[in-house]
């Protein structure tokens, strides 16, 4: 496999918005057969690192799956978009900044605790097992305008995250992956249990 046509054809697959935010980089030295940095705010371009020697190993279709479900994954993870807690932690960092002025010991500590409360929680939720869900939901959805027929897209995605396991020589799934081939098996019409409420 030559990197460099199968980054062509990569990036061919890709939802326009990938094609802008996302860069794809050949790392034959990674242990992992795909990666993305978890993207931090003042990271314009998100890279996805890929060691093509391991990646070949794949079928395409599994290839296809695995890429669109990380350029989704990177697209879901957002630092600014509006709600509660984006209000609650620039309205903590504003309060922060006017005690300070004062010289408010107190209210710096309050509103400074606020603040961090609130971008804990964006962390935590930009981390969360539904965002890893919602990732690969919206890589179905994205491979269905490719022409692949949604339960085949999620049996796709789910031997690709069993295939991933083995070429990376690790013991078994992770906990967060083996919620996601639960739900994929439910989409996939391979189990009737679909992951709990809980996780979506």
């Amino acid at each position: 496999m030559e990197p460099a046509i199968e980054i062509r054809r990569l990036v061919e697959i890709m939802p326009a918005s990938g094609r802008m935010m996302t860069k794809i980089v050949n790392k034959p030295e990674q242990a992992t057969v795909i990666h993305s940095p978890f993207p931090l705010p003042w990271n314009q371009q998100r890279l996805i690192y890929i060691n093509f020697d391991l990646w070949r190993r794949l079928s395409q279709p599994q290839r296809d799956l695995l890429l669109l479900r990380t350029v989704s994954w990177l697209l879901q993870v957002k630092w600014l978009k509006p709600d509660i807690y984006q209000g609650v932690a620039i309205a903590g960092l504003i309060g922060a900044t006017i005690e300070l002025v004062q010289q408010d010991a107190v209210g710096v500590v309050v509103a400074g605790g606020l603040s961090a409360i609130a971008i804990n929680r964006i962390w935590r939720n930009n981390r969360s097992t539904q965002l890893e869900i919602e990732a690969d939901e919206a890589a179905i959805q994205i491979a269905q305008r490719r022409n692949y027929i949604k339960a085949e897209a999620a049996e796709h995605l789910l031997s690709a995250i069993e295939a991933v396991a083995k070429l990376e020589k690790r013991p078994s799934l992770t906990f967060v992956e083996l919620v996601r081939c639960q739900n994929l098996r439910a989409i996939a019409g391979l189990s009737p249990v679909s992951v709990p409420e809980a996780f979506k």
